[in-house]
């Protein structure tokens, strides 16, 4: 078939490793104001299920860093949880500039 499997490791917190080309670059960038308060609503309501192994002031400040707590609360927490963190994670996602398929 010509597809290779790829493991998935973890680094040193647990968060998934993808191996390179497995998933596009993500651009760092700062967190707007808007981001950042729903962000912390959500890792303030999570903190003591999902991510109890970070420190109890931590605020996502990037956009990896959101990316990677959105990923802990979605692998530690419910239904909810998951649902909330998706919602984020399609608002955190840059638009396409890529010319669709269908055109």
């Amino acid at each position: 078939m010509g597809l290779k499997s790829r493991r998935l490791r973890l680094d040193a917190w647990g968060f998934l490793r993808y191996p390179a080309g497995m998933i596009a670059e993500v651009q760092d960038r700062a967190l707007t104001a808007v981001e950042h308060a729903a962000l912390a609503k959500l890792v303030d309501g999570y903190r003591d299920r999902c991510l109890w192994f970070l420190r109890a002031d931590f605020l996502p400040a990037t956009l990896v860093e959101a990316l990677r707590v959105l990923e802990a609360i979605e692998q530690h927490g419910d239904l909810a949880a998951f649902r909330e963190t998706r919602r984020l994670r399609a608002w955190l996602s840059p638009p396409s500039n890529a010319t669709s398929a269908a055109s």
